[in-house]
């Protein structure tokens, strides 16, 4: 992914978007476990990457700017999802039956977050276009911190996935 092929954020997110519905095509076209348990390491280390650029630079350069409750509702978006990457990412290493039906609604949930930012005229992609952020400074310190999370990623591995607003023990 050359930093060049981008003019804004918000193409770097869609590149992000694009990369991982790929992947979760690789996922479903294998059968062979291995290579499953290989595609769902890397799906969740790439929606790990992602989630912290949109919530650390991303998000917050349009909080006062959008709707609160559109950005609200993205990152308790991404709190259900990290719910499941990080069950995902501890199924990689045991056989857990269910490892298949994790990354089939991990999939399912990511399908419908995609859309609300990428929705024509009023999802959250259209509506920070039509705002006075500067899409084009936000990119540089975007793909740096993508860069080293990445690279954090294939050397140490990265922690598992934190919650921003949704907790788990909320739940019972």
């Amino acid at each position: 992914m050359a930093d060049q092929n981008f003019t804004d954020a918000i193409m770097l997110l869609r590149a992000d978007h694009d990369e991982v519905k790929d992947l979760f095509d690789q996922f479903e076209d294998t059968d062979d476990g291995d290579e499953k348990r290989r595609l769902a390491e890397k799906i969740c280390n790439e929606l790990k990457i992602h989630s912290l650029i949109e919530e650390e630079i991303f998000y917050p350069a349009f909080r006062g700017v959008l709707e609160d409750d559109m950005l609200d509702e993205a990152v308790v978006e991404h709190d259900g999802a990290k719910l499941l990457i990080n069950d995902i990412m501890d199924g990689v290493q045991a056989n857990d039956s269910v490892f298949e039906a994790k990354v089939k609604v991990l999939s399912e949930q990511i399908e419908h977050h995609i859309e609300e930012e990428e929705k024509p005229h009023e999802g959250m992609f259209a509506k920070c276009r039509d705002t006075d952020v500067d899409l084009k400074a936000l990119l540089e310190p975007m793909l740096r911190r993508k860069a080293e999370l990445s690279k954090q990623a294939e050397s140490e591995g990265l922690p598992p996935a934190e919650m921003s607003e949704v907790q788990p023990e909320a739940a019972h």
